[in-house]
């Protein structure tokens, strides 16, 4: 595939399932050249993420080596063009630090060094022939790469928490602002349930704090450029799946079947080595596929590169919504001690994204049952919004006084349209298993 101009980027993961898949897609796509690979706690330690890039990178040498075919198509696989690995934040700006072990397991795959030890790592040196170690942070890292490239070329990718972008903003706020091209980033729930707890999507519960000096700082002066900031929250991203029937049927018939990937292509091995477990955690949710979350961010960032904002290509949209972050701290006096007292954060809210329903048109109504909202919307044949913000009219009194406690917050570009999950489906399966 012959591609005229490609977009810089950085990409800042927590792997991770869907990330891993997200960094295969990447490496598979010719519109991205991928300048760096910051890693940061999040679905695992920082330890495991950093290890799970070498795995993925050793079993694509490995698969490279076998089927020199397939090399080609993975063109951000070279030694010509190697991306800088270099970790990031181990905790977030402030509150106690979650993972996603619950779903991604301990080691952020699944469990796949102890159910595959044939799948491993080797010791990473500055002569690895496909990536670039660095013993400096991911701060510095990307400093250097959005000061050395032409300004606003560079699109960053955030796949896990908002911890390195926010110290990358701290660091030096100006110069971040003026010269990142756009920031694609995957996180929150508006309109739907969360997936860490009732309420929050895990990039967002993991660091409330980052968010909020991102995309609502206290002055407009601060955070980012949001007319260069998308924001694919799981409102867009959960209907996109991988369903685990297709991928048996296309990709791996001997999927589950233990075996230490005899007859299998390697990439193939490495990916259900830890799918399997991906899908047990998945039918326990009822469902028989994989989420891609993270996938669908990657893909966005190919499709709508920085020369193209404000706009975004055909066949996607954005709307702009209001919100706030929940990080809910209490402070509360010590019983043992009079004089001190104890910071405490909300264990039920934190990571919410709070709109105000009163003020805001792409939000439900006030008061309105989203099933009702749903079955209104068939029962009428009306199309279906962005955000069935009009179906039905609110329940509910509102203060006549509008402007009382009235939310006051940045517009946030929220992408709430894509070409489709069939569209990215099949290109996800074209890249990554040329199938």
């Amino acid at each position: 595939m012959s591609v005229e101009r490609r977009i810089p980027v950085i990409i800042d993961t927590d792997p991770g399932v869907d990330d891993i898949i997200a960094i295969l897609f990447a490496l598979a796509s010719p519109e991205l050249e991928i300048l760096s690979i910051n890693v940061s706690f999040g679905n695992t330690d920082i330890q495991s993420s950093y290890d799970n890039i070498l795995k993925l990178y050793a079993a694509l040498e490995t698969h490279c080596n076998d089927h020199p075919e397939d090399k080609q198509r993975f063109t951000n696989f070279s030694s010509s063009s190697r991306p800088i690995l270099v970790a990031g934040s181990e905790r977030p700006l402030e509150g106690d630090l979650h993972s996603a072990q619950y779903f991604h397991g301990r080691d952020g795959l699944g469990g796949i060094s102890e159910r595959h030890p044939e799948i491993r790592t080797t010791n990473v040196t500055e002569d690895h022939p496909y990536l670039r170690p660095s013993t400096k942070s991911a701060l510095e890292t990307s400093l250097d790469l959005i000061i050395e490239f032409p300004e606003r070329s560079i699109t960053y990718i955030a796949l896990g928490p908002l911890t390195n972008l926010a110290l990358l903003l701290r660091h030096d706020g100006d110069l971040v602002r003026n010269r990142i091209g756009r920031v694609v980033c995957m996180g929150g729930a508006l309109d739907v349930p969360g997936n860490t707890s009732p309420v929050a999507e895990f990039n967002f519960f993991a660091d409330p704090f980052a968010v909020k000096e991102l995309l609502i700082p206290m002055s407009s002066q601060l955070g980012l450029p949001l007319e260069r900031f998308l924001l694919l929250p799981l409102d867009i991203t959960t209907p996109h799946e991988l369903p685990f029937p297709v991928y048996t049927k296309r990709v791996d018939p001997a999927f589950q079947q233990l075996s230490a990937g005899v007859g299998k292509k390697p990439i193939t091995h490495f990916t259900s080595s830890f799918l399997e477990q991906t899908r047990e955690v998945m039918l326990q949710f009822g469902k028989d596929a994989m989420e891609l979350h993270d996938i669908v961010a990657v893909w966005c960032a190919i499709a709508n590169p920085p020369w193209l904002s404000p706009s975004l290509a055909p066949g996607w949209a954005a709307s702009r919504r209001v919100f706030e972050i929940e990080r809910s701290v209490r402070y509360i006096l010590s019983a043992v001690f009079p004089f001190l007292f104890h910071c405490r954060y909300g264990e039920l809210t934190r990571g919410m994204l709070v709109i105000d329903r009163r003020e805001d048109e792409s939000a439900y109504a006030p008061g309105a049952n989203r099933a009702e909202v749903q079955a209104a919307l068939d029962e009428t044949k009306t199309r279906h919004g962005p955000w069935e913000s009009t179906a039905m009219p609110a329940e509910v009194e509102v203060e006549s006084n509008a402007d009382v406690g009235k939310m006051i917050g940045a517009r946030v570009n929220c992408v709430t349209t894509t070409p489709g999950p069939t569209v990215l489906l099949e290109l996800l399966l074209q890249r990554v298993w040329g199938v």
